[in-house]
């Protein structure tokens, strides 16, 4: 199974000096950087897009973050190329999105990102059926897409379980209104890659609310060896 990973999502963070704040998350010794980019068609809400990310990208380089790109958008395809311009390390997009779902899987390749596949809470499991094995990691969302700070779903946590049969080596991504207080039933129930924003950057000591997720996802991956 793959390495427990956490995810700080950095739009919960400062977005008048998103560079210096980003940097600044890193030094919480996080996994990876999860990167909301949202359309304002597919979700309601509209976030950054690629020219930010690549501006940050100047700042952070390659070897210093790794840019988890969770595309909440309607056309996935249109922005494949452009967030590969502009550093990202992962393109995940939402398997409700318009368009030809292993069609886009092909492209994110082509274009040298690690692909996800996101699920919404009403989308089963079943729909991976074709997909599962080519694609670097499931996200299964723990509230709907688009906004920040809603209540966990736990009701989710079977999906996951489902998702973890299917593909017991895959990367596993929980996001929406994780933190301490439900971090172990997403571990338990299979997820090795944890996203938290209000979780992380709400937290007293943000490093030792990393630390504490990482650890509760390295016991559940041991537990199950």
């Amino acid at each position: 199974m793959s390495k427990a990973k956490i995810a700080p999502s950095i739009l919960s963070g400062d977005f008048a000096d998103m560079a210096n704040d980003w940097k600044k998350m890193l030094g919480n010794k996080p996994d990876w950087l999860h990167v909301d980019i949202m359309d304002g068609h597919f979700v309601p809400n509209l976030t950054i897009g690629p020219p930010i990310v690549k501006a940050v990208r100047k700042r952070i380089p390659k070897g210093e973050a790794f840019f988890d790109c969770h595309m909440m958008v309607q056309n996935p395809q249109q922005w494949v190329k452009p967030m590969a311009d502009a550093g990202a390390d992962q393109y995940t997009f939402h398997y409700e999105a318009d368009g030809d779902v292993a069609e886009t899987i092909k492209l994110i390749k082509e274009n040298g990102m690690r692909v996800g596949l996101a699920l919404k809470p009403g989308t089963p499991s079943s729909c991976l059926d074709e997909h599962i094995n080519n694609v670097d990691m499931v996200l299964v969302m723990t509230v709907e897409p688009g906004f920040g700070g809603q209540k966990f779903k736990a009701e989710m946590m079977p999906k996951v379980q489902e998702v973890r049969a299917l593909a017991p080596k895959l990367d596993i991504q929980v996001d929406g209104g994780v933190d301490a207080s439900n971090v172990c039933s997403c571990a338990d129930a299979g997820a090795n890659v944890i996203v938290a924003g209000t979780g992380i950057y709400g937290a007293e000591e943000p490093a030792e609310a990393i630390k504490l997720m990482r650890a509760a996802v390295e016991k559940a991956i041991a537990d199950r060896a």
